[in-house]
């Protein structure tokens, strides 16, 4: 007679390379999460006038210079923590330049390089994205104790430490 415990050793799902027809789902689980939670904070921006990558360039420009006495950073140091190309980041810029989001200007000591901040408008429209942020976060943590989120945002540290261990010293980010 077939035991009623599911949590045997054939059926258990796997997470250390052994392949089978149970696999651990936490990585779908995630993608599709997070898929989800850019389609939601980008209809919530649309009224704001930004696309999810702007407000991700801002959101990283304000951060960065959060810590940058003269409140500004190299538009290549932004590609670099946003992990993207010069050109994409330029691109990014220009439109956040033409909504009056941030300005851009020659570096002081290399006139090839461009040093970018943001403007009042900007930091107007930041602040309005983190009360956005904040309010569609405890819509989306509804029902979700501490206790398990603690746990959720250990697993995902967990993995994220085990992910930057297999990608190596040049692909952290």
């Amino acid at each position: 007679m077939p035991s009623k415990n599911k949590n045997t050793a054939s059926d258990r799902p796997r997470a250390t390379g052994e392949s089978g027809p149970k696999e651990f789902r936490i990585g779908f689980l995630v993608h599709d999460v997070s898929r989800m939670r850019r389609t939601l904070f980008d209809t919530a921006m649309k009224p704001l006038g930004i696309t999810r990558s702007q407000w991700w360039a801002l959101a990283q420009l304000s951060r960065s210079t959060a810590l940058n006495e003269n409140k500004d950073i190299l538009q290549s140091d932004l590609a670099r923590i946003m992990e993207v190309g010069k050109v994409t980041v330029g691109g990014l810029i220009d439109r956040l330049e033409s909504s009056g989001f941030v300005v851009r200007v020659p570096d002081a000591h290399d006139r090839r390089a461009k040093r970018v901040s943001i403007t009042k408008q900007g930091h107007e429209v930041l602040d309005r994205m983190v009360g956005v942020g904040h309010e569609l976060n405890i819509q989306t943590l509804n029902g979700i104790s501490p206790e398990e989120l603690r746990a959720a945002e250990g697993v995902l540290a967990k993995m994220k430490v085990n992910i930057r261990a297999i990608l190596g010293p040049d692909m952290n980010g």
